[in-house]
């Protein structure tokens, strides 16, 4: 059983409780029939031993030790990390911080504390960067996503086959401080979107830092203006439990102090005989611890010594539950079935299942149709472009006979030209021949006769 299940059964435990000396009594049956038991209530003739359970509990709980988790919100420079060395009393790693941040980030660091035999680990969120940035519209969303992330985390860890609740470390935030800067006047547009988006996540306890700044009338009514604000704007921040008798009328008063102005400071100024804690100013000195000067004692008492289980105990039973549900849903399951019937788990599971198989069908189905279609398609446009290519095929083969049976006549026509030509040739160089011939045969006919002639 994890630490914090073991505390609230202790818590409950602590209620019930009666003195471990008296007699066994026996218990009304009505009680049980209101908690909806079947079983009858019997008395003891003697000691059995299950009244030290309460004892056995905290011995548990002790060895194993607690988690807190705080996230500080607020702007940069407005004491987050000095009050938390202050309200622990001691000093935590603290990092320079940047008025130039271009998006919020988130930093978490986790340390070991010890008080008397108790371990607590504590884990200290605090934004860097929020507020800093020219649009603020989104500077709320990486702490919603930061918040959310961590209750993702438990519940993957719960749906395990093979969970380790036991020795997990649980992140989720148990309690959120949010810084309000000491303006005096109202909450900003960017306060108001902020804590709007987280009450239902988280436990919001608003402060007022650094309240040393604003006179005590400017102090009461910038109290009462900002939980004006808060109301009218719907914002549901922590209200101290009031249904434990012990303690239900110190927080009923502290919820009417809400929100708490607060004062940090690890410097101790030696006033009379004794150090305390204090700011130290030309015109005085602020003592962190004294509750005429700043609400921090109050601030201490509330979060840390009264009401710390309760926090860690409202995160599990109310923000993760409710986180938990819608996730579910989101996943198909719910607890009864449009006839108002319940579900098991079992059931639920399987009509997912052959849901998501019947879906897994139809999309199979609409995909083979489609794929047939396309194919089909597919084929019609490439038997219209077969056409198209036969069509076009058959058009230049009918240019090219017709160009081919030009060029034949043109080739005969060229030959008959050519034959002419060359008949005629033949006839011009037999008649140039003849023509050459001729005077020669006349010469020699001449010096035949000539000779002749001069024989006689």
């Amino acid at each position: 059983m994890a630490s914090s299940d073991i505390a609230r059964h202790l818590l409950y435990q602590s209620r019930l409780e009666r003195p471990s000396s008296s007699p066994a009594e026996e218990v009304p049956d009505e009680m049980f029939l209101k908690r909806g038991d079947c079983s009858r209530s019997l008395s003891l003739s003697g000691k059995v031993g299950f009244d030290s359970l309460p004892d056995q509990l905290v011995n548990k709980s002790t060895s194993q030790g607690f988690c807190f988790n705080i996230l500080c919100i607020g702007e940069t420079g407005i004491g987050k990390s000095t009050l938390m060395d202050t309200l622990f009393n001691t000093r935590f790693e603290n990092y320079e911080e940047s008025h130039f941040e271009s998006e919020v980030r988130l930093r978490a660091q986790t340390y070991g504390l010890q008080e008397s035999n108790v371990n607590l680990k504590l884990t200290i969120v605090s934004t860097v960067g929020f507020g800093d940035q020219m649009n603020k519209d989104d500077s709320y969303k990486p702490v919603v996503d930061y918040i959310d992330a961590q209750f993702e985390a438990y519940l993957q860890e719960e749906l395990k086959i093979k969970r380790s609740l036991y020795n997990y470390h649980d992140t989720r935030i148990h309690a959120c401080l949010y810084f309000i800067s000491p303006t005096g006047h109202s909450l900003k547009s960017l306060d108001l979107v902020t804590m709007k988006a987280l009450d239902s996540k988280v436990n919001i306890i608003p402060i007022i830092a650094k309240a040393d700044t604003v006179s005590k009338n400017e102090l009461h009514k910038f109290k009462i203006k900002i939980m004006s604000e808060l109301v009218s704007n719907g914002v549901q921040i922590y209200q101290f439990p009031t249904d434990d008798e012990s303690v239900s009328k110190m927080n009923a008063t502290m919820n009417g102090i809400l929100p708490f102005a607060v004062v940090g400071s690890i410097d101790e100024v030696k006033i009379g005989n004794k150090m305390v804690k204090a700011r130290q100013y030309p015109w005085g000195i602020v003592q962190v611890e004294n509750e005429n000067h700043c609400d921090f004692v109050k601030l201490r008492e509330m979060l840390v010594c009264v009401n710390m289980e309760d926090l860690r105990e409202q995160t599990h039973a109310r923000h993760y539950e409710l986180y938990r549900q819608c996730k579910l849903e989101e996943m198909g399951f719910r607890d009864n079935d449009p006839e108002n019937k319940p579900v098991s788990l079992q059931e639920t599971y399987e009509a997912k299942r052959q849901e998501f198989l019947n879906e897994l069908q139809r999309r199979e189905d609409e995909m083979r149709q489609m794929f047939v279609q396309r194919v089909k398609e597919k084929e019609l446009e490439l038997k219209e472009a077969e056409r198209e290519l036969q069509n076009k095929f058959e058009q230049l083969k009918s240019i090219h006979h017709e160009e081919k049976r030009k060029l034949d006549d043109k080739k005969k026509i060229l030959e008959d030209e050519i034959n002419a030509f060359s008949k005629r040739k033949s006839a011009t160089e037999l008649l140039q021949a003849q023509a050459f011939a001729t005077p020669a045969s006349i010469n020699v006919k001449k010096d035949k006769d000539r000779k002749n002639s001069g024989f006689l």
